[in-house]
Formats: C-alpha cells, structure tokens, sequence
C-alpha cells in the first residue's frame, strides 16, 4: 500500500519534509524555500476561502476552495463534492491535466484544513503528476517572507485550458451503505469537534480525534509518522489497520487523509459524505 520514499527523491534535497507514494497519489511535502524553486513548472491553487486568496496568496496561484466545488445534492446531503467530470472540468480550466505538477497551500485554519480536501480530490480523480504540499502552507510563506500577490487574478485567462482526464480511485472514499456491510474491517476515526459534534452524535463503534490534533506549531504542520502513530495508538488505533476517516462534509477528514498518507501509513479512506451523508441514508 502506501510506502515512505527516502529523502532527496527527485529533485530536492529535503531535510525537513517527507514524501510519499501509494497506488493512488504522488504527495511531497516541502519548505517556503523549497517551493518558490519549484515556480513556475508547477500550476498552484490556494485552497483558503476566496477572500484570502484575494486579499494575498503565492504569485499566480488559482483559487480552489471547497466551498465553491461542494454543494447540497438532490437526496438533501450537503457540503457533496461535485462530480468528477465538473471538477476535471474546473481543473482543466486552470491549465491542469492528469499530468501536471501542482502546489497545494492553504492554512489548516480559516480553510478547515482545505489544503488536504484539495490533495485528496486530485487523488481521487487518479492525478498522475506530483503534488506538493506547502509545508507550514501561508504562514511558512510569509514567515519566509516571501513575495505575494493581491487581487482577483483569473488565473484561468493565463494558462492553456487543458483536457484532465478523470481515472476514477474509488478505493478513496466509501459510501454509507459500504461502511453499513463492512464497518469491521475499518477503523472509523471521527475528526469533529467533541462537545458540538461527537458528543451529540456519531457512528457507530468510531474513535473521536479532533483533526487540529493532526498539526503542531504556529505555522500547523502536518504530524510526522512518528507523531501519527503515537496520536493514533493513545487513542486505541491500531495503525496497520485500515482508516477511515470522517467529519461532517470530508473536508477536515481530507486533511487527516492527507497526514496519514504522507506518513506513508496503510491506506486510509476520507469518507467525502461524512455525518451528513449517513444521517439522511442509515435513518
């Protein structure tokens, strides 16, 4: 399944990060400095809320937030993931194909960990090219302080729309009904809020980890694999077992997806439906 690749893979020497490989995606988790050297080759997408994108993100970077790629769908789930083929269309607008190499950044804050939904969507889609992960995300940036842009730059009016031709890993999210018939080969890990979420409701038989426990520091880097597994054993995971993780609308557990898979853990699933999802079809 997933597997660690050694340090100064590819074209970086990097100290400080780690990168993984599974069947599914190619994540690298870099520096400030490390991604400014990566400009231009790479395409960049800002996955905050669109007003802090406006107000100041990475020189050329495209808005992709999940607020706008997400809406209620005509069984009345909310905070659904659009399909496929409107994201592949969305994202071929941006200059992206199946092969590009894209930076993802975000804040793990106002974004409700955006930066992990956005890697887990490329994932999902089957994206063959790397993604990179701005470790730290904006606040590693201007910590570094880097340059940054302002305004409502369309970044779609300066990149050659490209056709991004969708493969489909259906192995990274499950439905209600799959988790109903084999709830026993999971571990189902809550990444709600405890007092407002968890405690007023859950799935049956989860363990509740709050998904800010998957970053440390000022600057919200993502936990290391050491730091993963201890977080995920004090709290009674056995970290060779299967994962899946959930919130209400997959959008935190997309970050919690994006930390296990970096840490090149077994394969972990985001739930994309969550508590919305399983409230409406487990009544």
């Amino acid at each position: 399944m997933g597997r660690v690749v050694p340090t100064g893979y590819n074209c970086f020497s990097i100290d400080t990060a780690w990168a993984a490989e599974t069947e599914a995606v190619r994540l690298r988790l870099v520096s400030a400095t490390e991604a400014q050297q990566l400009l231009p080759a790479v395409t960049i997408l800002d996955a905050r809320p669109r007003s802090g994108w406006t107000q100041g993100h990475i020189p050329g970077a495209c808005s992709f937030c999940w607020e706008d790629y997400t809406r209620t769908d005509i069984d009345g789930v909310k905070y659904r993931t659009l399909p496929s083929a409107e994201l592949a269309l969305a994202l071929g607008e941006k200059g992206i194909d199946v092969t590009t190499d894209v930076l993802i950044y975000a804040d793990a804050d106002t974004s409700w960990g955006g930066e992990g939904w956005a890697a887990w969507i490329l994932a999902w889609l089957g994206h063959q090219g790397t993604v990179y992960i701005l470790d730290g995300g904006m606040q590693a940036w201007k910590k570094a302080g880097l340059a940054l842009e302002q305004g409502e730059n369309l970044c779609s009016e300066a990149l050659k729309p490209r056709h991004y031709a969708v493969n489909l890993r259906t192995e990274l999210n499950i439905s209600a009904e799959e988790l109903q018939q084999n709830k026993e080969d999971y571990t189902l890990i809550d990444t709600r809020n405890y007092w407002n979420e968890w405690f007023l409701g859950h799935l049956p038989d989860a363990v509740h980890i709050n998904w800010e426990k998957f970053y440390t520091g000022k600057t919200r880097r993502p936990l290391g694999k050491g730091a993963l597994i201890r977080l995920l054993r004090e709290n009674g995971v056995d970290p060779a077992k299967p994962v899946v993780y959930y919130c209400t609308g997959g959008i935190r557990s997309g970050y919690t997806w994006l930390v296990h898979t970096l840490a090149g853990l077994p394969a972990a699933i985001n739930y994309e439906g969550g508590t919305e999802e399983w409230n409406i079809h487990t009544k």
